[in-house]
């Protein structure tokens, strides 16, 4: 291994400015990259140095892996930090980068590969005396049809490259199981290039727990707790927390434990997360994500840590240092430019003015300014919100606070949502499982609340804008008055919020 000075980071947006901000501390240079789209973004000011990498489409720029290599060898970098999402998973993109004399922060590319394939992850996962859902490693018709009348339904399709629920599809009834076997197949290939799929027993009402892991080149290995990721829409997550309630310390204790082993068996390095399925008191190895994740400041609060930058000091060859003991809590909310009213619709426009909470215990990740075009060619995350406290519901009312403090004029998001969900009793109460937003959704919801916001949101900027409309225009983000003429064609969309419960 040998030191870094400069790092280019391979990604934009609120990743990027995370890792440019951890490795100042570090004391390296930082290198940004963007697409044409993000010629402005606040990656590219706050870096020391920014190269532009082709068009928009992640095709041409931050899926463009040679023009990446090159902007890191043009500009004297040193290593070069994939983030998540674009290339942060793709084993021959780390071995690319090892062949171009750079440093790759991540885990080596032949465990990125075999971690990757998740047929091969089972066995892994076996290997390590991990429980697996039973499943089929074989998924043609007659082997799917087999395992489905041994284990009864519903089953689970999956795909055996990628995740985020692309290439997976759930199988009540044999009669389904044709068109499910072709169109996950199909979603498969055009997603990860690999339409290879495989089976499992569908839980129910899992919950989706995960240990996040620290490795050093030594084979030094360290689980800093885990964290609850169950509440998801289209199997993403959008609330996270640590530690994960409602769960006894020994199967707790047990599920750490598993993480462990499976980074040891599979000869993890740098930073990863071990998923799991929670079934009551069992639970079944899911995944690894060879990878930083999006929900990595609820562990860096408890545990007092910066992951980048240990992922940076790994990566160099330092040697990993003893974690401090886990305190209190932390919860964060994912905020999309997305709309929750219409099936979570990306939304995509300028942000015209924008308010971030701030606080004790409260953290903001973004990079948002006003100003900032959300596009349509990237993922719809737009911020991320922090609070940490002594206790869960400390916290939780800490958050349902600052999504209240969220304002942004001018692009849907999912702040208002977030908001009703936190503020629930089934979110109080810690009743969580991956079916958590289907359940949510399905309750008895009132609008009246946004009605009346709308009303004296539309009658506000009709006075700033003499010989616009009041009522009569109003065009809410709820999407409940359909006029013709608004004052919100002139500014944009407004994102409305819920500071009560309901």
């Amino acid at each position: 291994m040998r030191a870094i000075r400069t790092l280019l980071i391979a990604n934009r947006g609120e990743i990027a400015l995370r890792i440019i901000r951890s490795a100042r501390v570090l004391g390296l240079r930082t290198v940004a990259v963007y697409s044409d789209a993000d010629s402005t973004a606040a990656h590219v000011t706050a870096a020391d140095e920014a190269v532009p990498i082709g068009p928009a489409e992640p095709a041409k720029s931050y899926l463009n892996a040679a023009a990446i290599i090159a902007s890191a060898q043009d500009s004297g970098a040193d290593a070069i930090h994939p983030g998540y999402g674009f290339l942060s998973e793709r084993p021959d993109f780390a071995y690319a980068v090892q062949q171009a004399d750079l440093v790759f922060v991540g885990p080596p590319p032949e465990v990125m590969s075999t971690l990757g394939d998740k047929i091969a992850a089972r066995g892994i996962a076996a290997r390590a005396g991990v429980p697996i859902v039973p499943g089929s490693h074989v998924a043609d018709l007659q082997s799917a049809r087999q395992f489905g009348a041994n284990a009864g339904y519903p089953i689970l399709v999956k795909a055996a490259a990628g995740g985020g629920g692309r290439g997976m599809r759930v199988v009540g009834d044999p009669a389904e199981l044709p068109e499910a076997l072709d169109a996950a197949a199909r979603e498969a290939e055009a997603a990860f290039g690999d339409g290879r799929l495989f089976i499992e027993k569908y839980l129910a009402r899992p919950r989706h727990v995960e240990v996040q892991i620290l490795a050093d080149n030594e084979g030094r290995t360290l689980a800093l707790g885990e964290r609850d990721c169950s509440i998801q829409r289209r199997h993403q997550k959008i609330i996270e927390e640590s530690p994960a309630p409602q769960l006894s310390e020994e199967l707790r204790g047990r599920i750490i434990e598993a993480g462990v082993k499976l980074a040891q068996t599979a000869g993890y390095r740098n930073a990863g997360t071990a998923e799991f399925l929670v079934d009551g008191d069992s639970f079944y190895f899911l995944e690894v994500n060879a990878r930083l994740q999006v929900e990595h400041p609820i562990t860096e609060i408890r545990f007092g840590r910066d992951l980048v930058i240990d992922q940076l000091l790994i990566a160099m060859g330092e040697r990993l240092t003893e974690p401090l003991s886990p305190r209190g809590a932390a919860l964060e909310c994912r905020i999309n430019a997305e709309d929750p009213l219409h099936d979570f619709r990306p939304a995509i426009g300028t942000v015209l003015r924008l308010t971030l909470p701030a606080g004790p215990g409260v953290r903001v990740d973004t990079n948002l300014l006003p100003g900032t075009e959300i596009s349509p060619y990237y993922d719809s995350l737009v911020a991320k919100v922090i609070t940490y406290g002594e206790t869960r519901e400390e916290v939780r009312r800490r958050m349902i606070t600052a999504l209240g403090d969220f304002a942004l004029l001018g692009v849907h998001t999912t702040a208002s949502f977030l908001h009703e969900v936190i503020a629930s009793d089934m979110f109080a109460r810690g009743a969580l499982s991956t079916h958590f937003i289907p359940e949510f959704l399905a309750q008895p919801r009132s609008d009246k609340a946004d009605l009346e916001l709308a009303l004296i949101a539309a009658a506000s900027a009709a006075q700033k804008r003499p010989g616009l409309s009041t009522v009569a225009g109003l065009n809410d983000s709820a999407g409940l008055l359909q006029p013709r003429h608004s004052p919100w064609a002139e500014i944009g969309q407004f994102e409305l919020w819920r500071r009560n419960s309901r």
